[in-house]
């Protein structure tokens, strides 16, 4: 891997998910170019790297469970119906592991009128204990509203190093009308201690809506925002 320290005079500030919100994207719809590559069902792709992981890690001290990743993204495909398909639905799905926590996604993507639009949403959570089960819903919730939005519409674009979107009139975000009708929260019940709610349902999102998108394209999404106010078909 490379890196590059690059100068910049623009003031930054901390966005949703700090690093977690796009790496976890680039992460997520990568696998499931992969899997595609390797002729596998993504969520199985995915749990057999897992289950390699867990018999035989990687280095030491690793900060995640192989086993809590993989029971979010088997908790996520029942409770989502993964395999059962149905008319004019394309389904994406992402996991990722921020903030101590566990998070997988599976997205259902209808186009309306040439423009795309995440008809639901199931999420399975492994946060630990969860001492407050709507305001835990609510922020995931929150979050996956937020991720579609972002993925889809969020551009941040600059002239001579001034923000050129300065408020809500001319930064696009997303309405309403066009959030999910159903968002489905499902926690794993364990007795291991809280870990984050806030920030971890934010990042797999980008990369669940690109794997949606593709099934609908037929191309990979590597430019975000995914949209803007642009049309897919027709």
């Amino acid at each position: 891997a490379e890196e590059w320290a690059i100068a910049s005079n623009i003031t930054i500030g901390a966005f949703r998910a700090p690093r977690s919100n796009f790496i976890g994207g680039a992460e997520q719809s990568f696998l499931d170019e992969v899997a595609e590559a390797a002729g596998k069902d993504p969520i199985e792709f995915r749990l057999d790297l897992l289950k390699r992981a867990q018999n035989n890690p990687v280095g030491e001290n690793n900060d995640y469970d192989p086993a809590r990743y993989a029971g979010v993204l088997e908790l996520a495909r029942e409770k989502s119906g993964w395999g059962q398909e149905q008319p004019n639905i394309h389904r994406g799905v992402a996991a990722y592991f921020c903030h101590n926590s566990y998070v997988a996604h599976v997205l259902d993507l209808t186009i309306e009128k040439g423009k795309p639009r995440i008809e639901r949403a199931c999420c399975a959570i492994d946060c630990g204990i969860v001492i407050n089960p709507d305001a835990a819903a609510n922020m995931a919730e929150g979050a996956i509203v937020d991720g579609i939005g972002n993925a889809f519409f969020g551009a941040m674009t600059f002239k001579e190093g001034v923000p050129e979107k300065n408020n809500f009139n001319n930064y696009r975000m997303i309405r309403i009308g066009e959030a999910p009708k159903a968002i489905d929260v499902h926690f794993v019940q364990n007795d291991i201690d809280p870990t984050g709610m806030g920030e971890p349902p934010f990042p797999p999102i980008f990369g669940a809506v690109a794997n949606a998108l593709y099934k609908v394209t037929g191309r990979r999404s590597y430019d975000q925002p995914f949209l803007g106010d642009k049309q897919v078909l027709g």
